[in-house]
């Protein structure tokens, strides 16, 4: 598991990378964000554990992944975890909106 993590964290997409440099170093209100974080059996984008929250960010791949996903979700939500789900193109071109509902959430 830990090895995939790492080959994630490699090879991340243009917006993981985006949404990556503006959570790091607590730099979102002084939360602190682990990148591709296994919780249980899943890989997950982003976590802050503090606020048990889950960051996905997924690519069009995910339109065909409907279930999975919401099985990944049920599974994380009745682990305590909040998940929150924004599509690429959100984060590449409505930052400001995607981070201003992570702080949301969060707060």
């Amino acid at each position: 598991m830990q090895n995939r993590a790492r080959k994630l964290r490699k090879t991340q997409t243009d917006a993981e990378r985006r949404l990556w440099q503006l959570l790091r170093n607590r730099s979102l209100a002084g939360h602190k964000f682990r990148r591709q974080h296994p919780v249980g059996p899943y890989i997950c984008d982003f976590v802050c554990i503090d606020r048990q929250l889950v960051i996905e960010v997924d690519g069009g791949q995910h339109a065909a992944r409907i279930e999975q996903d919401k099985e990944r979700s049920a599974y994380l939500e009745s682990r305590g975890y909040r998940v929150v789900r924004f599509w690429n193109h959100e984060v590449l071109a409505q930052t400001e909106a995607v981070l201003e509902r992570i702080l949301n959430v969060i707060e």
